[in-house]
């Protein structure tokens, strides 16, 4: 078996698809530690640059105190504590639902989900672009599974008509995709949903915390929150960057995963550093979106630098950033260029993204300052005349 695994191995080597892991020595952040020396950072979901800030920390390490390290336990034998049940409450009013509940990430969540709520009698229907754990998730439940064209509303529409006669339908979209920082036409959704008498869920693990005019993500900016059935999110991006995931949603849907989803009945309990955390994040959202404000001119900024240089830029608002390469080893040896300039992102090809469609992922951060921005820039200027020689 193992010459047969080293064999596999060897082939996704030779095809490029090989995932290196960097070794970062010391807190993530805005700049972090490779080996000997200090990089800038532009590939970390880190958008409101909370996972090094000392608020963030000073929570976390004032819950070890209070609330001890861990559960060692699942939440409904001995791993609620009250932090936790307050934790949910928040989440719920924040992203405008009546319940939520927590998990150990948004992949749990999403994995816990579909199961849970639909069966053979029903029908689901998935943007093609849905993050992974969407996928799997909907593999786990016995639902008629139906797909539509990225963000394409007659094409989701067709399928809402395949799907009537199911007994429920229900369409499933990332709010913001992760690829390509493109979002989803959350009010269109919504329009065709109620049209066809369907429910709404989004994955908003890539908007939670920063996007629309509150942080609560793409309904929110939308102005849909009362529209969108169920919400999944993460507390591993924007919101400190730890881990933790959450389904927020209509009170009998939140109970019934309580009751059936097997992520939750069977994975540990969010550590009480993690949930303490979370609240001060929720804090600082709340408190006047100093963080939100910088992102969004950070982003701006970069934005607007990178397309008078000439690079293509795919459109939109969006922190993620793709700079288009098309060919998979250029996009590769200028990544590669760049982390020799001192500036850390990351080049992404097929099977990642389409064939040909090969890019780099720039992530900016609230903690980027506009020193940081124009250094990538000027990172990305430089690594594309050593590359291309254009």
């Amino acid at each position: 078996m193992r010459e047969e695994l080293q064999a596999t191995l060897d082939t996704i080597r030779e095809e490029g698809l090989y995932k290196n892991e960097r070794e970062i020595g010391g807190a993530q952040g805005r700049a972090v530690r490779l080996g000997d020396r200090e990089v800038l950072n532009f590939c970390a979901n880190n958008y409101l640059g909370l996972a090094d800030d000392p608020r963030i920390v000073a929570a976390a390490r004032d819950a070890l105190d209070t609330w001890g390290f861990g559960m060692a336990s699942v939440r409904f034998i001995c791993g609620t504590q009250t932090q936790h049940v307050e934790l949910e409450r928040r989440i719920a009013a924040f992203v405008g639902t009546e319940a939520a509940i927590l998990y150990p990430s948004c992949f749990d969540a999403n994995g816990g989900l579909f199961e849970v709520l639909l069966d053979e009698q029903d029908a689901v229907i998935s943007d093609e672009l849905n993050h992974a754990s969407i996928i799997d998730g909907i593999r786990l439940c016995k639902a008629r599974r139906l797909r539509y064209r990225n963000r394409d509303l007659a094409d989701l529409e067709a399928q809402l008509v395949a799907a009537r006669d199911a007994r429920r339908r229900l369409v499933v979209t990332d709010g913001v995709f992760s690829m390509d920082g493109y979002l989803a036409p959350l009010d269109q959704i919504c329009d065709l949903a109620e049209k066809h008498d369907a429910l709404v869920v989004v994955d908003d693990s890539h908007a939670v915390g920063f996007i629309g005019p509150h942080g609560a993500g793409t309904p929110d900016l939308f102005g849909v929150r009362d529209r969108v059935d169920i919400v999944t999110g993460t507390l591993g991006k924007a919101l400190g960057g730890a881990s933790g995931g959450f389904v927020a949603g209509p009170q009998e849907v939140v109970d019934l995963l309580r009751q059936r989803s097997r992520p939750y009945l069977f994975s540990n309990t969010v550590s009480p550093a993690v949930v303490a955390a979370s609240h001060a994040a929720l804090d600082l959202v709340a408190e006047g979106g100093e963080e939100r404000a910088m992102l969004e001119r950070s982003t701006k900024r970069f934005r607007r630098l990178m397309s008078e240089a000439g690079f293509d830029v795919l459109e939109g608002d969006h922190p993620i950033v793709p700079i288009m390469f098309g060919d998979a080893r250029t996009a590769a040896s200028v990544a590669e260029s760049m982390l020799e300039l001192g500036v850390y992102v990351v080049a992404f090809s097929y099977p990642v993204v389409p064939r040909e469609r090969a890019r780099i992922r720039v992530q900016v951060s609230a903690a980027h300052t506009d020193d940081d921005i124009d250094r990538c820039v000027a990172a990305f200027v430089e690594s594309r005349q050593r590359v291309t020689g254009g």
